[in-house]
């Protein structure tokens, strides 16, 4: 797997296509859920693409601290093909956007919006769900934090 970290800007054509297109097979087609993908935070994230063989595999959107939480940077729009789901591709995705927050941005208090039944998922990889359920776009969230106090 090569992955690469890349502002807005520096995306290529092809890989912006690649990664709109991935988010859209998952969270629209698969999962069968009509929203907006396209929310304004695309342009002032971090974006991880993890390819192989010139296929988009893995993806996660890094939101740097204060551009939508002022105490937290945010990971969001981790996205596997369904292919490689359970072959450890995620985990590598998420301590990659993880590891990126603490040496990029010094930041080590990290947020994301997790399907709650993926909460399992996440706190393997340090996260802990903070508050109740919610729904996002008709389907079950919650709010996980990994935080530098624990």
């Amino acid at each position: 797997m090569v992955w690469s970290f890349k502002s807005f800007d520096k995306l290529k054509v092809q890989e912006l296509y690649d990664l709109l297109k991935l988010r859209s097979d998952v969270f629209v087609v698969e999962q069968n859920c009509v929203y907006s993908d396209q929310d304004d935070k695309d342009q002032g994230a971090i974006h991880v693409l993890g390819y192989k063989r010139n296929r988009l595999l893995a993806y996660a959107r890094i939101l740097p601290i204060g551009s939508v939480e002022n105490k937290y940077a945010m990971i969001g729009r981790i996205v596997i093909r369904q292919t490689i789901r359970g072959t450890g591709v995620g985990k590598e995705l998420v301590r990659k956007s993880i590891d990126y927050c603490q040496h990029t941005f010094n930041e080590l208090n990290i947020k994301i919006s997790a399907q709650s039944h993926l909460k399992n998922f996440y706190q393997q990889q340090g996260f802990t769900k903070k508050g109740d359920d919610y729904l996002e776009d008709g389907i079950p969230h919650c709010a996980m934090i990994l935080s530098a106090n624990g």
